[in-house]
């Protein structure tokens, strides 16, 4: 198996989900790392699902974000593994209010 590691982004988050990553065949991923940083003049809340089969797995729901700040989803010890076909999305409560940096290690 191969492994590289590699990052994803996501630029202007809004109120639609933006999907930042999905998983291609014959993969696992390893999520090391994911900033959502809050980019609008106001405080807003996020959002940060998985699809599988579609459903939709709520990793954090409604957590807020300060103006000028950024959420740490995932780093240090908390480690989130996906799966072939999964996709991690991130959705905010104001329009293109919101930046996203996923890092991962890939498994192919």
């Amino acid at each position: 198996m191969a492994s590289v590691f590699t990052s994803y982004v996501a630029k202007d988050i809004g109120t639609s989900a933006s999907t930042i990553v999905t998983v291609a065949s014959a993969t696992q991923t390893t999520v090391v790392g994911l900033s959502v940083a809050n980019t609008s003049a106001a405080d807003i809340t996020i959002d940060v699902y998985i699809t599988r089969s579609a459903v939709n797995y709520y990793v954090v729901k409604g957590a807020t974000v300060p103006v000028g700040s950024t959420f740490i989803l995932s780093g240090g010890d908390q480690k989130i593994i996906l799966i072939a076909a999964d996709a991690l999305k991130i959705i905010s409560s104001a329009a293109t209010s919101a930046d996203g940096i996923l890092s991962v290690l890939e498994l192919t």
